[in-house]
């Protein structure tokens, strides 16, 4: 369950955000983010990826997190952490997550829960390389959006439309970006 305060609700500042928005919209120079992590290598299927900290309105930010990915068995991994499938679920449901307690709150909605379920089918026969007919990643992914609070049916599906419009995960997932690489040997 979640708590209101005077300056939270579903233990979400909405004022705050609300001055976020002002100052963005004051200085759009306020208004860029740089994230980025470093993925190393840990042995077999394993890897850690760090990260350090993010950039917003031209300011370092310091930070320092730890994320542990790994395959299942059948994918000959050890099964000790998520593979990388489940992260890109996890963070495609966290990033549209944030969305839906910002709305509420904005909108002064009480939450009494929110679940998003989300899944996508693979074929290995793409990422495998044996079939090059076969696409390496997903046809499509399906989600599901549990929400309760005191809201009305109209507010929740406004904070909906809101969400799938703005979400950046969920943009990015459902657009075509573009995508550069280089590789660097030895």
């Amino acid at each position: 369950m979640t708590t209101q305060t005077a300056n939270k609700i579903n233990g979400f500042d909405a004022a705050a955000l609300k001055q976020v928005i002002r100052d963005v919209a004051d200085d759009p120079s306020k208004a860029k983010v740089r994230f980025g992590v470093t993925t190393r290598w840990t042995g077999g299927t394993k890897s850690s990826t760090r990260v350090a900290g993010y950039e917003i309105g031209g300011q370092r930010v310091p930070r320092d997190f730890s994320i542990e990915i790994d395959e299942p068995y059948e994918l000959l991994g050890d099964n000790t952490q998520p593979n990388p499938q489940e992260m890109l679920m996890a963070a495609f449901n966290a990033c549209m997550l944030v969305g839906y307690v910002a709305g509420a709150s904005v909108q002064g909605v009480r939450l009494d829960s929110l679940e998003i379920e989300t899944e996508g089918e693979l074929d290995l026969r793409g990422c495998l390389g044996i079939n090059a007919s076969v696409k390496p990643g997903y046809d499509e992914i399906h989600y599901v959006v549990r929400i309760k609070g005191n809201g009305s049916r109209e507010q929740f599906e406004d904070i909906h439309q809101t969400v799938m419009a703005s979400s950046p995960n969920r943009w990015n997932i459902a657009n075509p970006i573009k995508l550069t690489s280089e590789l660097v040997v030895g």
